[in-house]
């Protein structure tokens, strides 16, 4: 049975190119969209079976803030994002982000179909060399990396912290008031704070960051 689906990328002729090739394997394309970073809007109002997210940057940071959008609104599509060759890093913030798959751009359309309906299914998507790499970094690591989650909470005061993870549950500056008791302007104000600390521009940037960090691990959830 063919999949429910729609094509996401920054080059809409490549989006446009893979939508009509799948098309012809009997896939129901519900729309090709660029660019990437104002698709979310889309994907939720159109609730595909399947997204294909095309990113040439995998690495560059808040590239996977319209994954965080889409779960967060419509949990039942499943993303699949088409790439270069990632690090094990950008694979895990890919998944980080809500992603279902990641499979590189030079794949046959094959195996572009595989990914979607294991991504449907609830699988996850990815090719086990991609995932043998990322092992394999995981276990033999060149170097220890700095642990980048305890060293941005280590800049929040435990108000923020609190912020940031309702931030991350997806509340917004009144339920956030509401929910610590205090007025909206302060509600919001603590907002500013935490982004403009964490380097972000968004709270869909915050929150990826926090989760790709594993700084909400780390974080004591608010009481209530």
């Amino acid at each position: 049975m063919g999949v429910r689906l729609m094509v996401v990328d920054d080059h809409r002729l490549l989006a446009e190119a893979l939508a009509s090739a799948l098309k012809l394997r009997g896939h129901r394309v519900l729309a090709a969209a660029a660019p990437v970073a104002g698709a979310a809007e889309l994907v939720v109002s159109r609730a595909p079976e399947v997204c294909l997210l095309g990113t040439a940057t995998p690495a560059e940071p808040g590239v996977f803030d319209p994954i965080v959008k889409i779960k967060r609104e419509r949990p039942q599509v499943a993303v699949v994002v088409l790439g270069p060759v990632p690090s094990p890093r950008g694979i895990a913030a890919a998944f980080a982000a809500g992603a279902s798959g990641y499979v590189r751009h030079d794949e046959r359309i094959e195996g572009v179909e595989r990914a979607m309906v294991k991504a449907r299914s609830g699988e996850a998507a990815v090719a086990p060399q991609l995932l043998q790499g990322a092992f394999a970094e995981l276990l033999n690591p060149a170097a220890q990396p700095d642990d980048e989650g305890q060293r941005l909470l280590q800049m929040l005061t435990p108000r923020e912290v609190e912020v940031l993870v309702r931030v991350a549950d997806g509340e917004d500056t009144r339920l956030i008031a509401a929910g610590m008791g205090i007025a909206p302007s302060t509600a919001r104000t603590h907002v500013q704070r935490v982004l403009m600390k964490l380097g972000v521009g968004s709270r869909l940037e915050a929150a990826a960051l926090a989760a790709r960090t594993g700084l909400l691990d780390r974080a004591v959830p608010p009481a209530g």
